[in-house]
Parts: structure tokens; C-alpha cells; sequence
């Protein structure tokens, strides 16, 4: 064989051994297919009545129809859901059509089956208010602080009506309301002008402001009645004894302990 010969020869062995090459690798493309499972050119999914599976945190529709031998769009139709094929964690799928063995609809999951709006009630009456408690007892006798007209009742929780205000003349006679012993003579309290605090026992005090003088002091003992202030206008728009009875440091109505006029 000449040397042109031999190389038309190998040049036609080369190119038929690319063509068999080519159809060879045409046919490995075109023959041998993997599909995920669910493909629509496998065989139906057999249906198993009855039953169900329960979607747990990172499933999908894919992996729960291979885990369970059927295809993803006879599950999808089976349980009525459409594409994007979202589910839920805790969501409950047929692994049968609807009709055959169970319900009709797929179930989601029990936080969103079971919550329910609470029916409709009456609406419940307001609590009663708490009744005020009982006023504390007293053994002591009581008497009125001046002669006058009441102008100013005692008001809870009000903290400028703590007592009561009794008008009257400038200079009338401010009297202890009961025995004790001065515990403050002065006027550094704002709002009391000239004030003076008797103290009666351990729990009891008395209060009286707005004085124009003041004629007792610190640390003397007063007897029920004994003149201590003269009625005055400090701290005040007109002449009147702003008169406070407390209990335990906390103002009480006065006028549940004084005598009645």
C-alpha cells in the first residue's frame, strides 16, 4: 500500500471511529434518563385508603412523596394542594385520593385547625369597687379644735383636704384636741403656715394650721382643751384652723372622731 493510500485509510478509520463515538454518546443521552421520583412518565401512584402522614419541620412535598413510594403530583392532588406545593409542620396528607378511605381535604396542621374564635359572651359586669376599710378605733376622747363654721371637709387621696377647715376670727383660741405632747412648733411645712403637731400616744397625732401664733412649744405636755395657737391666715387665703387627725402617719376623716355639734 502506498504511503497515500495508508493515509486516506486511517484518516476514514479515524472519522468512522468519531461517528461511532458520537452515536454511541448520543445514545447514552437520548436511552439512559433519571428522573426524580413523581415523574409523570412513571406509573401511577397505588393509593394506600386510609393512610396518612404527618409533615415534620424541613419536609417537602418531593421528599415526603419518595419517602413514601408515591409521585409528588398525585400527592399534590390527593391532598388539594396546587404549586408551589407549600406545606406545613404538622400537616396531615392523604396517601390516598380524597373519597377513598378518609376525609375530603387535607387537614393543616392542629396549631391552625384546632384555634377557634372565642364565641361571642355577654360582657362581664365591672368588679365592684373595694369597700373602704373600717376606720380605725379610737380610745381617745376627742374634742373640737376651735369654735366655728365648717368650711372644709376631708377628702381621700386629695392632698390639700387631709382635714378640715374651721373658719373663725383672727386671734380666736386654737385648743388641743385631746392630751399629748407637742412633737413640732414652727412653720416649715408648705401649705401649714404656722403649724403645730401633737403627738396623743403611739399611733394617734393631731395637726393644726395656718395659725397666727403660736404658743406652745417642742416637747410640752397639753392637756384636752388647753388654748396652743391663736387662729390665723399663714399660709392661707382667710383666717381658719386647718385641723388634721392621723393614724399611723396616715390622715383620717376627723370628723369620724369628733364629738357631733
Amino acid at each position: 500500500m502506498t504511503g497515500t493510500s495508508r493515509n486516506v485509510a486511517v484518516r476514514s478509520l479515524a472519522a468512522a471511529s468519531l461517528v461511532a463515538f458520537a452515536a454511541l454518546l448520543g445514545g447514552c443521552w437520548t436511552t439512559k434518563v433519571y428522573r426524580e421520583p413523581g415523574a409523570s412518565s412513571e406509573a401511577p401512584s397505588k393509593p394506600r385508603p386510609g393512610v396518612t402522614t404527618t409533615v415534620r419541620r424541613g419536609d417537602t412535598l418531593f421528599s415526603i412523596a419518595s419517602r413514601n413510594g408515591v409521585r409528588q403530583q398525585d400527592l399534590a392532588a390527593w391532598n388539594g394542594i396546587a404549586p408551589p406545593y407549600t406545606i406545613y409542620p404538622g400537616q396531615k396528607l392523604r396517601l390516598y385520593p380524597a373519597g377513598k378511605g378518609g376525609s375530603t381535604a387535607a387537614t393543616r396542621p392542629s396549631t391552625t385547625t384546632t384555634t377557634t374564635k372565642p364565641a361571642a359572651t355577654t360582657p362581664a359586669a365591672p368588679a365592684p369597687a373595694p369597700k373602704p376599710a373600717a376606720p380605725a378605733a379610737s380610745d381617745i376622747k376627742w374634742r373640737w379644735p376651735a369654735d366655728g363654721e365648717l368650711i372644709g371637709r376631708y377628702v381621700a387621696g386629695e392632698p390639700t383636704k387631709q382635714g378640715v377647715d374651721i373658719a373663725g376670727a383672727s386671734g380666736a383660741p386654737v385648743r388641743a384636741a385631746a392630751d399629748g405632747v407637742v412633737v413640732y412648733s414652727g412653720s416649715g411645712l408648705v401649705g401649714y403656715g404656722e403649724l403645730i403637731i401633737i403627738k396623743h400616744n403611739e399611733q394617734w397625732l393631731s395637726a393644726y394650721g395656718h395659725n397666727r401664733n403660736r404658743l406652745v412649744n417642742e416637747g410640752q405636755l397639753v392637756r384636752s382643751g388647753q388654748q396652743i395657737a391663736e387662729m390665723g391666715r399663714s399660709g392661707a387665703p382667710r383666717e381658719m384652723l386647718h385641723f388634721e387627725v392621723r393614724y399611723n402617719g396616715k390622715p383620717v376623716d376627723p370628723l369620724i372622731y369628733l364629738p357631733k355639734r
